[in-house]
């Protein structure tokens, strides 16, 4: 087992941090301290990250240097996201920000084995690249992009998936107009699922 001390000093790629506002699902408008991690292998075709996708391209950051950074932020609640955050083991960050007395949350599309401990976790599915089964009973949002009709049908076999406390939304995917109305259209027929937008898109913040 690992010591404190080992633990504060485990690496991870950041692309960035910073202080924003959640800007969609559930949690939208909340103070948020961003951490997006480097590394991708899921290659989403509308990802507005790729620049995250290469964890060689950005420096290592030890826990503690990530965790002190966090915490001096105050924000109400911390965001772990990426790239594929779980592509790394989580434990070490997790723990380290929780122990600071800061809500973490996961942003993650679920692909790799959960690592970590959270106060809240959103998964995002691709089909392309379906989640981990360790993944799908900690997940407390699901969120599914929709670009065409054919992703409804990938929606509602995740929803089966995942607890039936997890709330289900579906975000139009933002390079594709249509799916608006498409989203708009099947949440008035389907009130199990909610609508999510990517407000801070909307109002040109990060």
């Amino acid at each position: 087992m690992k010591t404190i001390e080992a633990t504060q000093t485990t690496l991870y790629p950041v692309v960035e941090v910073f202080h924003s506002l959640q800007g969609e699902g559930v949690w939208s408008g909340t103070s948020a301290w961003f951490i997006r991690l480097g590394g991708c292998d899921v290659g989403c075709w509308f990802c507005d990250t790729k620049a995250s996708w290469n964890s060689r391209r950005h420096p290592q950051q030890t826990v503690q240097q990530i965790t002190q950074t966090a915490a001096a932020a105050a924000a109400k609640i911390v965001v772990i996201t990426g790239g594929e955050p779980l592509l790394h083991d989580l434990a070490p960050l997790s723990a380290s920000l929780q122990a600071h007395n800061l809500k973490v949350h996961l942003e993650t599309s679920g692909a790799h084995p959960l690592s970590g401990r959270f106060d809240w976790v959103t998964c995002s599915p691709k089909p392309f690249k379906p989640p981990h089964a360790s993944v799908y009973p900690h997940v407390d949002e699901l969120k599914v992009v929709i670009s065409q009709p054919a992703d409804f049908t990938w929606a509602e076999q995740q929803a089966i998936a995942v607890p039936p406390t997890a709330v289900k939304l579906l975000q139009p995917e933002w390079g594709t107009p249509e799916s608006a109305q498409l989203v708009f259209d099947y949440v008035r027929c389907h009130p199990d699922w909610r609508l999510s937008l990517q407000t801070h898109k909307f109002l040109g913040i990060q």
